[in-house]
């Protein structure tokens, strides 16, 4: 998205919709998004590579609202 990033159009998204659920996907952890290993409050990753099952509960997860907000559940993410 030219001028934007995914952070940003979800923070503008909420605004207009606040109860909106977002997860974002990537092939790379972006800076804006983790910190040392953990999620910023309320995000809601899922790195590359990842098959259907995986992404069909991660959606599942997010749509239900359901575990722990802020903490990176991905183990690539973890830090040792």
């Amino acid at each position: 998205m030219p001028g934007m990033g995914g952070r940003l159009l979800a923070e503008r998204a909420r605004e207009i919709q606040p109860a909106l659920r977002v997860l974002y996907t990537s092939g790379y952890t972006e800076n804006a998004i983790v910190h040392n290993g953990r999620l910023d409050a309320g995000v809601e990753l899922l790195s590359k590579p990842y098959d259907r099952d995986r992404l069909a509960a991660k959606l599942r997860r997010v749509l239900d609202g359901s575990g722990p907000v802020g903490e990176a559940r991905d183990p690539s993410l973890r830090s040792g």
